[in-house]
């Protein structure tokens, strides 16, 4: 059976267009799954003990700012594993939703193997930057949402006039329909105003949101110029970005 189920993925993501999209979606949510924050792992233990071994676990996995800098030969990989941990369900679902949404247009454009060390070392960097802007924090950080924010980047310059679906709490959750030249910049508006505001240090990493989307954009712009844009058909996302 298990044999079966793994034939049938293997094919499906050869046959797409976009297999390295679904192949880090299908990794996140794995990964999450099997780890404490799920909930589907008994032997993780109930309550109090429950919470202690979350805690460990973000703290091996994740980005502690203090750890990075105090021993940098051993938490250097940590930008990397902290790209594919999530805190919560909503957590999760929200940064695969928009990874989902904008990850495979932007692996069509970029290619399977540029795209996923493009992800990477663009998630690497976010994470980075927001460690060194709280470097005495003893904090876990973890969360795809400095490399999802890349792909938010490339995709705004390769497809600016791409139609996206936003809601809006202000007007009661209508979906409306505008460009990606104005969702995504308002997006990243908010995050520099969140980011402005979050003068308690580490929590939610607005900061790391910022970094990503302008090493996106700015590598998209680089690698194209300004003749390559692409004029894409339609998509949609909810307005909105869960935090790491």
């Amino acid at each position: 059976m298990i044999s079966n189920w793994a034939t049938a993925a293997f094919r499906a993501l050869r046959n797409t267009s976009a297999p390295m999209t679904y192949a880090l979606i299908a990794l996140c949510c794995l990964i999450f799954v099997l780890g404490p924050a799920s909930g589907f792992v008994p032997s993780y233990g109930t309550g109090d003990a429950l919470l202690a071994t979350q805690r460990a676990y973000f703290h091996r996995w994740g980005v502690v700012p203090a750890d990075l800098f105090a021993h940098p030969a051993r938490e250097a990989l940590t930008p990397v594993t902290a790209l594919f941990v999530h805190g919560s369900w909503i957590h999760l679902l929200g940064n695969m939703l928009f990874l989902y949404v904008f990850g495979a247009m932007t692996e069509e454009r970029l290619g399977r193997v540029e795209f996923t060390l493009f992800y990477v070392v663009c998630g690497y960097l976010a994470l980075l930057g927001y460690a060194l802007a709280n470097a005495d924090s003893a904090q876990s950080l973890v969360g795809a949402s400095g490399a999802i924010s890349a792909v938010l980047g490339a995709f705004l310059y390769l497809f600016p006039r791409a139609r996206v679906t936003s809601l809006l709490p202000f007007l009661f959750f209508l979906p409306l329909r505008f460009p990606a030249w104005v969702v995504l910049p308002f997006w990243a508006a908010l995050q520099w105003l969140a980011a402005g505001q979050a003068a308690q240090g580490p929590g939610v990493a607005y900061l790391a949101h910022l970094v990503g989307f302008t090493l996106g954009f700015g590598y998209a712009w680089v690698r194209f110029g300004r003749t390559t844009r692409v004029r894409a058909a339609p998509a949609t996302v909810p307005e909105g970005e869960n935090q790491p």
